[in-house]
């Protein structure tokens, strides 16, 4: 495994379990028994490290997205696809149990204007607009309603997930899932 695959695993691991802002880079370091030049020859910055964090975790949900994708086959499984790629995410093997979205879980750390605040912002605005496209897929009538609709579809999901974050039980996202397919229903 290469240097900076390591000290990308470590932040990870540690950015998710104790915080970002609790984390330094010599504990990065440590985990990835790395050489603290080593770093410094990958990143410039804790900043940049933290942006490629939140890249890293907002792809392997897209990457559960997709797996989920293959077996949707309609508009309507391509929401709800949404929703199991989360519950698949909550699902994983945490080091130290599941803690909610990573995303937000770091968004929460940074001021409103950040850098890292912003890219969680466009990361979550890209799930929400899968939702909207299905929706208008699903249901070409709904127009602008589309993307009302879509925002309350992802206020369930974020909400879900971090209560599944604070309690637990990743139940609960399939409880978001199921009041979403008794909305569909009746589209």
């Amino acid at each position: 495994m290469s240097a900076k695959q390591k000290i990308r695993d470590a932040a990870h691991t540690l950015f998710y379990n104790q915080g970002i802002h609790a984390t330094g880079i010599d504990s990065i370091i440590k985990r990835a028994g790395v050489a603290k030049q080593s770093f410094y020859n990958h990143y410039t910055s804790k900043q940049e490290l933290v942006l490629d964090y939140l890249d890293l975790r907002h792809q392997q949900w897209l990457d559960l997205y997709a797996l989920r994708l293959q077996h949707a086959t309609s508009a309507r499984d391509r929401i709800l696809a949404v929703y199991d790629a989360y519950q698949d995410h909550a699902e994983h093997r945490y080091e130290n149990g599941f803690r909610g979205c990573g995303l937000l879980n770091a968004a929460a750390e940074f001021p409103v204007a950040s850098p890292e605040r912003q890219r969680v912002a466009e990361q979550k605005a890209q799930i929400q607009r899968f939702i909207e496209v299905a929706l208008a897929d699903l249901k070409p009538t709904l127009g602008d309603q589309a993307g009302y609709l879509a925002q309350e579809f992802a206020f369930l999901l974020e909400g879900s997930i971090s209560l599944a974050g604070l309690t637990g039980h990743s139940a609960l996202i399939t409880q978001a899932k199921a009041s979403v397919e008794q909305r569909l229903e009746v589209l």
